[in-house]
């Protein structure tokens, strides 16, 4: 039996990056997966790759800043599938601007994708898995988190404001005899077509930046997508029935100085 057998995950921004690689994990440790992507053929591919692979997954089009498609994916996944036992809010974006030089048509479209959705998922989650005793809700955070960037004013405080909620939620479902965990995991840069943009981005920058970035690396590399996964499958399993309310950082050691 797999790690997660049985319990079906519900992941965003399942089409590419760090959501793609946390649905395949997730579908070869035995769990049934929604992939819900503003992109879906980025999730129908991901999904169809699972299938062909002998897993169970489905394929859902959501964009995460509506309240009522939040409804819609948990309501055709738990049609499909016959309840909710976990839920990674992965869906982000990443704007490079100073607090100078952002505007706020960026500022609120960056906290509308990877604040406001992580409010909406973690609701509709815990009213979902109340119903079934209980479950995991992860969501994903950043370092930026936790430590500032210049270039990401926006970024920093959509991050920021996950890991805080991440705890408030947790201690309220905690208090309420819910069963439901809720953690933040908090990736360093790993290699996504996020970080790929980010770095683009910059032009004739890109360079400085990835020298800065590794030089403060510890471990002296970057990451892969599947060294975010793990995580994320340990927290979504029984394994850790004892965790809540915390944050796991995999970073490489960046911010261990």
């Amino acid at each position: 039996m797999g790690r997660v057998a049985n319990k079906v995950v519900l992941v965003t921004g399942g089409g590419s990056g760090l959501g793609a690689a946390m649905c395949r994990l997730l579908a070869a440790e035995g769990a049934k997966v929604a992939i819900t992507d503003i992109n879906l053929e980025g999730a129908t591919a991901v999904a169809d790759e699972i299938n062909k692979a002998g897993g169970e997954a489905l394929a859902i089009h959501q964009d995460v800043t509506i309240e009522k498609d939040w409804d819609a994916v948990v309501a055709q996944t738990v049609k499909q599938y016959g309840g909710l036992h976990g839920l990674v809010n992965c869906a982000g974006i990443a704007i490079l601007a100073t607090v100078e030089d952002a505007t706020m048509e960026q500022w609120k479209k960056t906290q509308s994708v990877n604040l406001d959705s992580v409010f909406m998922g973690t609701r509709i989650a815990i009213q979902q898995m109340k119903k079934n005793g209980g479950g995991s809700i992860v969501n994903i955070s950043s370092i930026e988190g936790i430590v500032g960037e210049p270039l990401g004013a926006a970024y920093n405080a959509s991050k920021g404001g996950v890991r805080l909620f991440t705890k408030s939620a947790a201690i309220h479902c905690g208090q309420q005899g819910y069963g439901i965990r809720v953690n933040s995991v908090h990736p360093g840069f790993v290699m996504t077509p996020m970080v790929a943009n980010v770095a683009a981005s910059l032009g004739a920058g890109a360079a400085e930046f990835q020298e800065r970035v590794l030089s403060s690396i510890p471990l002296g590399h970057m990451g892969d997508p599947m060294d975010v996964a793990y995580g994320v499958l340990y927290l979504l399993s029984d394994e850790s029935k004892y965790v809540t309310g915390t944050e796991l950082i995999i970073d490489g050691g960046y911010t261990a100085r």
